[in-house]
């Protein structure tokens, strides 16, 4: 167990540094790639490879009765977790996109709050709440009323990166309570491939595949995606969930925005100024002072 407790917390830094980078990559593979055949594309070529290795290696298949389960936390996960975010930021800097998905410890906080078994809302919960929300009212009030108007498409973007906190909420609770005996890469493998799935099937609806087009960044980018950031980083959390208390593992949202905020302004030039910074702040503090725990 102690070996078991060493390999989660690596995977947990891994997940940290890795995911922190996937905003940049997302933003660059949107300059050619429609927005949901980015994720369908790359977990489902990711999470085929991977449960192939696994295969060949002698690892079991999960059962075709644990599929139902496993295809549930693909979608909620991957489907409308990383698939709101991608569609967030067409329209949302990638630094903004992590800082605004670092308000998802909150969501955890209240899915937690709901179960039997799960956390309750305390006082502290509550102001943590508030500080994190101030911060994301001053981070995204400006770009909201940009020219004097209300900017309904950074709205939406902003409104998309909410409702993938929550669909990733959900299925990271659900996560924690799997049966303790399931392999967990394998597991995430199989997940990967339904969440790309469901990705695939909505960008078949939207007529994605005749706009698909590739360019050497757009292609390093997807190609990063799903090697680095979907065999890497999801195999990673999902280990990582599976050995570690939920609160712990959601640490990592105080680290990728720094990241993403970073890059974003040295490769993209995105703005990066005093209110940014105020506005960082106040989110992850919000954050800190939700999973801060009395001894």
């Amino acid at each position: 167990m102690e070996r078991q407790l060493r390999l989660a917390y690596t995977a947990w830094v891994l997940v940290c540094v890795v995911w922190g980078t996937t905003y940049l990559a997302i933003r660059i593979a949107l300059e050619t790639i429609p927005p949901m055949l980015i994720g369908g594309l790359r977990f489902t070529i990711a999470g085929a490879l991977l449960a192939a290795l696994l295969a060949l290696r002698g690892y079991a298949v999960p059962r075709a009765r644990e599929w139902p389960g496993l295809a549930m936390l693909g979608c909620l996960m991957l489907g409308i977790g990383n698939g709101g975010v991608v569609w967030a930021e067409q329209t949302v800097p990638s630094g903004f996109a992590a800082v605004l998905v670092a308000a998802q410890p909150f969501w955890i906080s209240g899915v937690e709050a709901a179960l039997a078994d799960g956390e309750r809302m305390t006082r502290r919960t509550f102001a943590g709440l508030f500080v994190g929300f101030a911060g994301i009212v001053i981070l995204v009030w400006p770009d909201l009323r940009a020219g004097g108007e209300f900017s309904a498409a950074f709205a939406f973007g902003v409104i998309a990166t909410q409702v993938a906190c929550l669909g990733w909420s959900i299925g990271s609770s659900y996560s924690k309570r799997r049966p303790a005996g399931e392999n967990a890469i394998m597991a995430s493998a199989l997940q990967m491939i339904f969440g790309g799935l469901c990705l695939l099937v909505v960008a078949t609806l939207r007529g994605e595949w005749r706009e698909l087009a590739f360019s050497s960044r757009s292609l390093a980018a997807e190609l990063y995606l799903v090697g680095i950031g979907s065999w890497a980083g999801y195999s990673a959390y999902i280990y990582a969930l599976k050995y570690l208390p939920i609160s712990t593992v959601m640490l990592y949202s105080y680290i990728n925005p720094v990241i993403a905020v970073l890059l974003g302004t040295i490769v993209l030039h995105e703005p990066f100024g005093a209110r940014v910074i105020v506005a960082s702040a106040l989110v992850l503090a919000g954050v800190a002072i939700v999973r801060h725990r009395r001894r």
